[in-house]
C-alpha cells in the first residue's frame, strides 16, 4: 500500500502535467474570428496582395487629419471591424496613404490634389484589376473631402462599381449640398453628429476639436449596416 508521501508526490506530479483539451470546431472558429475581426491602424490588403487582393468586397477608407496609420482610430477601425465581421476573408481593406495635414483642410475642395489623386488612383486600380469586386468607400473629416474630390470625376464605370459611401464629420457636406457631385445620392450616407450637431459639416473647422466631431465610433454599426445593405443588394443582383 502506498504511504502518504508517495500519494502526495503523485498528486503534485499530476497537477504539474498539462492536460491537452482538444478545441472543438466552434472554439477554433471563434478564436479565428476574434483575430480576423480586428482592423489595424494601417491596412493595405488590396495594394499589397497579402491576405487581400481581388476579394469579393473591397473597402477603401480615408482617415481624418493627423490620425495614425491610414485608417485612424476614431471611426475607420470600428467601421472596418463591422465589415470584417460580415464578410471575413471575402473582404479586403485599403486605407488611403494621404498626408492628412491640417493645412490642406483650408484648400478649395477641402484637401490637396495629391491626396485626391491617391484615392482616385486606388479606385481606378481596383476597377482595372478586380472588375467583379464590390467597392465601398468612406472617410472622416478631411478624409470625407478626399472622397468627394476623388469620386466626383471618376469614369462612369468606376462609379458604377462603387456600391456605397459613408462620410463622417464631412467638411464638404454643406459645400456640396449634402452629396458627392456627379454621384448617386442614394449611394451616400453622411453622418454629422448625434443629439448635438457636428458643425464641421457646416464648414466650421474650429469645431473639429469638439466632442461631436470626435465621437463617430458610436455610428460604426449604423454605417456598417448601410454599406452591408448596399453590398448585398449588388451581390444579390449578380447571383
Amino acid at each position: 500500500m502506498m504511504n502518504f508521501f508517495t500519494i502526495l508526490a503523485l498528486a503534485i506530479a499530476a497537477s504539474a502535467t498539462p492536460i491537452a483539451i482538444p478545441e472543438t470546431g466552434d472554439a477554433v472558429i471563434a478564436t479565428r474570428q476574434i483575430v480576423t475581426d480586428r482592423t489595424s491602424l494601417t491596412e493595405n490588403e488590396f495594394s499589397s496582395l497579402i491576405g487581400g487582393g481581388c476579394k469579393e468586397v473591397i473597402f477603401v477608407w480615408a482617415r481624418g487629419s493627423t490620425e495614425a496609420g491610414n485608417m485612424g482610430s476614431i471611426i475607420g477601425q470600428p467601421l472596418g471591424d463591422e465589415l470584417r465581421r460580415e464578410y471575413g476573408r471575402n473582404l479586403a481593406i485599403e486605407g488611403v496613404d494621404y498626408a492628412a495635414l491640417l493645412s490642406t483642410n483650408y484648400l478649395p475642395g477641402g484637401t490637396d490634389l495629391v491626396s485626391e489623386l491617391q484615392m482616385r488612383g486606388i479606385l481606378e486600380d481596383i476597377n482595372r484589376k478586380c472588375p467583379s469586386a464590390v467597392i465601398v468607400c468612406g472617410g472622416y473629416s478631411q478624409g470625407a473631402a478626399v472622397n468627394h474630390r476623388a469620386i466626383e470625376d471618376l469614369s462612369a464605370a468606376v462609379k458604377n462599381q462603387i456600391a456605397g459611401v459613408v462620410t463622417f464629420g464631412d467638411t464638404q457636406a454643406r459645400r456640396d449640398n449634402q452629396q458627392i457631385p456627379n454621384f448617386p445620392k442614394n449611394k451616400l450616407k453622411i453622418f454629422c453628429g448625434g443629439a448635438i450637431r457636428d458643425t464641421v459639416c457646416d464648414g466650421n473647422l474650429a469645431a473639429a476639436v469638439l466632442l461631436p466631431h470626435l465621437s463617430y465610433g458610436s455610428n460604426a454599426a449604423e454605417a456598417g449596416r448601410f454599406l452591408i445593405g448596399k453590398i448585398n443588394a449588388v451581390r444579390g443582383a449578380k447571383a
